[in-house]
């Protein structure tokens, strides 16, 4: 009897978003007969450990790229901090050959994590971006190829959206493709609808890297102490033992929620606010929850995605600046946004490919 095809996976460390929607498609490994190898560190190791206790994780070290403050773009962010992100491709290289060999790991599924791929075994990459978005059409040509450069090491490349219109847009779906075999995943939540009664009035979800994660709190904050609805407030921080607290009974605050209390209460609540990450927007799409998107300032990404998405009707979208809840709830009730009932199984047909043809070379 074969043993079971060990696969690693290993999400980007750049906001929880990389993680969580790494959940299902480690719950799909599992359900096809794989053991799974979890690879992270600091936020991103404690969601997959709340989620799968019983699966064995390496330290694997961060990007930690830092954001500003004020609106500078992502893009010459990244640029200011590049050399710091090859010296971490160039860990990952090493690492990865490392653990093939110690773990024995047939295959390797990383979540936007450049460098980790191996030339003796399947490597996959996950990413909703195949085009870069900068505002600026000479930048995203560079930003892409460069992109594509990183990409075309590995073996394939999965796309969690839709093969055809697509929840990224343009994103997802460039005019130039990579090299390397495409397919597509349709969205990755790790949140299952649920009838609830609609309890709360907002879910608030607070996440992406620091210091924005933080100054959105602060905007909010004073907001919640005043309202007189019916508010779950998650502030995104696995890490954060220290309960805040609200001089409000009817804000409910927790520092963080494992994947089904999460989307309990979601499921719970008329409508969700949160920043404009491609991961909480395949959560809303996946539970057809309406919601409130504020892109965080400088990530281009995140602007064309929440524009994008209004002008389908899908989701509105509020501006950071100043914003208030009242005025964004407000503006909502005016308009006809509604998430599209697309359900979709086209990971467990991918996924289940993917295990078969390991099974298959680990019998040669």
């Amino acid at each position: 009897m074969s043993r079971k095809p060990r696969v690693l996976v290993a999400p980007l460390d750049w906001g929880l978003g990389h993680a969580t929607r790494c959940i299902p498609v480690i719950k799909c490994l599992l359900k096809h007969g794989a053991e799974v190898v979890l690879a992270a560190d600091g936020a991103m190791a404690t969601v997959l450990q709340l989620e799968f206790p019983g699966l064995p994780l390496l330290k694997l070290k961060g990007y930690h790229i830092t954001y500003s403050k004020t609106k500078g773009t992502l893009f010459s962010r990244l640029l200011l901090q590049s050399p710091k992100i090859i010296g971490v491709i160039e860990y990952e290289k090493k690492w990865i050959k490392k653990i093939v060999r110690e773990y024995e790991i047939d295959a390797v599924i990383s979540d936007n994590r450049f460098g980790l791929h191996h030339k003796k075994i399947p490597s996959v990459y996950i990413t909703h971006q195949l085009h870069i978005h900068t505002g600026n059409i000479v930048l995203s040509t560079l930003a892409q190829r460069i992109h594509y450069k990183y990409i075309n090491h590995f073996n394939r490349c999965w796309v969690p959206d839709y093969e055809s219109d697509g929840l990224a847009g343009k994103l997802s779906h460039p005019e130039m493709m990579p090299a390397i075999p495409v397919q597509y995943l349709g969205p990755l939540s790790r949140l299952k609808k649920q009838k609830k009664e609609k309890n709360y009035d907002v879910f608030i979800s607070l996440s992406g890297p620091e210091p924005q994660r933080s100054l959105l709190e602060k905007v909010l904050l004073p907001q919640l102490r005043k309202t007189k609805k019916k508010i779950i407030l998650v502030r995104g921080l696995p890490l954060e033992t220290k309960k805040l607290f609200l001089l409000n009974d009817d804000v409910t605050v927790f520092n963080h929620l494992p994947a089904e209390e999460f989307g309990h209460y979601m499921c719970q609540s008329k409508i969700c606010i949160s920043r404009a990450g491609y991961s909480s927007i395949m959560d809303y799409v996946s539970l057809q929850q309406e919601a409130i998107l504020i892109p965080t300032p400088g990530q281009t990404e995140q602007e064309y995605l929440a524009q994008y998405l209004e002008d389908k009707k899908i989701f509105s979208q509020a501006s950071p600046h100043k914003f208030s809840i009242e005025a964004a709830l407000s503006r909502q009730a005016e308009q006809n946004f509604k998430a599209p009932a697309r359900p979709v199984k086209i990971l467990d047909d991918v996924v289940k490919a993917f295990i078969k043809e390991l099974k298959e070379s680990i019998k040669k």
